[in-house]
């Protein structure tokens, strides 16, 4: 690993997972930290737990802006787990000078979302610093959700599952880029931002046998799909045709060299289903505008244990890899 920290380090990719691995689960380890999943299972299996923090920039890009980002994040990583969020805590670190308007476009966009995850914040903590001490606003957001659906776990995923994505895939990532570098498009192109929660509930309401769900956050769908490779031993196979890509997307990553897959979502979920529940789950994802491109993406084998396979259309296959380097920085 490296002596400094570099961007790279929080990329949500292999650099990320060595930091987090080789400093913070070697001072902090326990049974608990090590499962690894987007939330803590805690209290005998009735709580989950779940913190965050956020620094995107620009704070307000279309589709969204850093306050819906971090109460979407928080409420979205329980509902991960299963669980309903209930509470949740925010801490904000303002730089001085910083515009009371914005700030309160901000904490209002947190208070619609919050009231679509039925949840509320009941503990904070504010700090303003001297200008140039933090880019504009960060926010940290913690949450408690109760469990609602018990056993998921991306450590139990099977032969028996099948792979699934909720929705187009690389839309928040490729529109906090083109937001960051003044390119205008004529396009519908937004990020996917979202609370997840509804979806989730909809799936255990619908008697859905759930394996493992994972929101593909920082490192995208590529990174969602290589830990699960590895925390559960097993290859993942992907149909790179049956991938959910936008035109806008396909258009920003041809243009710029990126792949749609190592692009950050914050709206968009994989899952892994048992294979006689998958038709009905996309049944059910898509009475959501959101997810009406759900789909199937892949299975799980055993042909490269911890290794996650592209199929193409011409009978081609190639690994798909863990992302790696500096992609694109601070997109939440």
């Amino acid at each position: 690993m490296t002596k400094t920290i570099t961007l790279a380090q929080g990329n949500g990719g292999l650099e990320n997972n060595e930091l987090i691995s080789k400093v913070f689960y070697k001072a902090f380890k326990n049974d608990i930290l090590e499962k690894s999943e987007d939330a803590a299972i805690i209290e005998n299996g009735k709580l989950a737990f779940s913190t965050d923090s956020f620094t995107v920039s620009p704070l307000f890009f279309n589709g969204a802006n850093i306050g819906k980002l971090a109460i979407c994040g928080t409420c979205n990583d329980l509902a991960m787990m299963g669980a309903k969020p209930k509470y949740l805590t925010c801490s904000v670190i303002i730089e001085e000078g910083f515009e009371v308007e914005q700030l309160e476009i901000i904490v209002n966009s947190m208070k619609e979302e919050l009231v679509k995850n039925e949840a509320i914040i009941v503990s904070g903590d504010t700090k303003v610093v001297p200008r140039g001490a933090v880019d504009k606003i960060f926010i940290n957001t913690t949450g408690i959700g109760e469990v609602l659906y018990s056993g998921i776990s991306s450590n139990n995923i099977t032969q028996d599952d099948l792979i699934l994505v909720s929705r187009d895939i690389g839309s928040h990532g490729a529109t906090i880029f083109t937001a960051r570098e003044g390119i205008e498009l004529n396009s519908n192109l937004k990020s996917d931002c979202n609370s997840l929660y509804p979806q989730v509930k909809a799936l255990i309401d619908g008697g859905i046998k759930i394996t493992s769900l994972r929101d593909a956050t920082r490192g995208g769908v590529s990174a969602v799909l290589n830990e699960w490779s590895k925390q559960s031993n097993i290859c993942i196979e992907v149909e790179e045709d049956a991938l959910p890509v936008s035109d806008e997307v396909k258009g920003i990553c041809e243009m710029l060299g990126f792949e749609a897959t190592n692009l950050a979502n914050e709206g968009t979920f994989v899952l892994a289903i048992p294979k006689k529940y998958a038709q009905k789950a996309i049944d059910i994802l898509h009475n959501f505008e959101e997810a009406k491109n759900a789909c199937i993406i892949g299975k799980v084998t055993q042909q490269y244990p911890q290794r996650v396979i592209l199929n193409s259309s011409w009978g081609t296959k190639r690994f798909l890899d863990t992302p790696t380097g500096e992609l694109l920085p601070r997109i939440c």
